[in-house]
C-alpha cells in the first residue's frame, strides 16, 4: 500500500474537519463552551477577561480532575473587577490551574478565546458571566481550523510571556489581532466591500474607520449599523461586521481607537457559507426588530 505524503496528509485532515460552527442564541453559549472544555483530554488555553460563572468553573475543574493540563491568561484590569480578578486567581490556581497575568500594567488584555488539545478552539466576543449568558448580543465560532489553532497557540504563548517576547510570526490572516495588524486587516476589509457593508458595534467611533464607511456609503454601497441601546431586547456587546453578504468579523473588537490602537484584542474572519447564512438573517432580524435610532439602529452622518 503506498504511503501517504505529508501533503496528501494534511489534504485529507483538511478534507475531513469539521465545518466551523457560528453561536449566538442566549441558551447555547453556556452548554457550548461547558461541552467545549468538557472535551479536553490534554490541555485547556483560554483567554478570561471576565469570568464569574460556575458551570464553566466546574468545567474547568473537572479537566484538571481528569489530569488535564489547564493555563489561564487574565487582564490585571477590568472597571470595577480588581478585587474579583484576585480572587478568581486564588480560586483557580487552588484547583491546580496555571494563571499567567498578561504583564503590562496599563493595557488590558481584552481577548476572549480558548483552546482545547489541537482543536477545537473558541473565539467568542462574550465574557463568562450571568449578563452574557442572559442579556447581550454575543458571538461565538467554533473551528477546528488548523491555522486558526497555530495561531492562538502561538498568541497565547508569547502573550503569557510579553511584554519579553515579540508579536509572533506566521499567525492566520483568518485572526483579525490587536493591536499589532487590526487596524491596517479592518481596513482592508472593509474598503474590499463592493455591495454592502452591516456592523453591530455600540463603540463604533473611530475617525478613519468613520471615514472609510462614509466613503463607501457615497460609492453607492449601502452601511447599516446597529449601535448603542437594546437590540432586539438584547444589550449590544458583541461585535460583528459582515461584508457583501459574504464574510463576516466578529470578536472582542470595537471600532474605536481603544480598541485598534491599544489593547490586545482578537476577531476572526468567517467565510464558511452556512455560518454567513445564519449571521445574515440573525442580523437582518435584529434590524427588523430595532427600527430607529432609540432601540440602536445608527446611521451615518453624510
Amino acid at each position: 500500500m503506498a504511503m501517504k505524503t505529508p501533503a496528501v496528509k494534511r489534504a485529507v485532515a483538511k478534507s475531513t474537519k469539521p465545518p466551523d460552527r457560528v453561536v449566538f442564541a442566549i441558551e447555547e453559549r453556556r452548554p457550548t463552551i461547558v461541552e467545549v472544555i468538557g472535551s479536553a483530554k490534554k490541555r485547556v488555553l483560554m483567554s478570561i477577561f471576565r469570568c464569574a460563572d460556575f458551570h464553566v468553573l466546574d468545567a474547568l475543574a473537572e479537566a484538571l480532575e481528569r489530569g488535564v493540563h489547564v493555563e489561564l491568561l487574565m487582564t490585571p484590569l477590568a472597571k470595577g473587577w480588581e478585587k474579583k480578578l484576585t480572587e478568581l486567581t486564588g480560586f483557580v490556581e487552588s484547583l491546580g490551574a496555571i494563571v499567567h497575568k498578561y504583564s503590562d500594567p496599563v493595557v488590558k488584555y481584552h481577548a476572549k478565546y480558548l483552546l482545547v488539545d489541537d482543536g477545537p478552539a473558541v473565539v467568542a466576543s462574550l465574557n463568562i458571566t450571568k449578563k452574557c449568558f442572559t442579556e447581550t448580543c454575543d458571538f461565538l465560532l467554533i473551528t477546528h481550523d488548523p491555522a486558526v489553532i497555530s495561531g492562538l497557540e502561538k498568541l497565547f504563548e508569547a502573550d503569557k510571556c510579553a511584554p519579553e517576547t515579540e508579536f509572533p510570526e506566521g499567525i492566520s490572516e483568518r485572526l483579525f489581532i490587536g493591536p499589532d495588524r487590526a487596524r491596517a486587516q479592518f481596513t482592508s476589509f472593509l474598503a474590499g466591500a463592493k455591495h454592502s457593508i452591516r456592523i453591530i458595534d455600540h463603540k463604533l467611533t473611530d475617525p478613519a474607520i468613520v471615514t472609510l464607511l462614509k466613503a463607501k456609503q457615497a460609492d453607492g454601497v449601502v452601511v447599516e449599523i446597529l449601535g448603542q441601546g437594546r437590540v432586539a431586547g438584547m444589550v449590544s456587546h458583541g461585535r460583528l461586521a459582515i461584508v457583501d453578504e459574504r464574510k463576516a468579523v466578529f470578536g472582542s473588537m470595537s471600532l474605536c481607537a481603544l480598541s485598534l490602537n491599544f489593547r490586545r484584542e482578537v476577531a476572526v474572519m468567517v467565510d464558511d457559507p452556512d455560518c454567513i447564512a445564519r449571521l445574515n438573517q440573525f442580523y437582518q432580524e435584529l434590524e427588523d426588530a430595532s427600527p430607529d435610532a432609540s432601540v440602536g439602529k445608527k446611521k451615518l452622518k453624510k
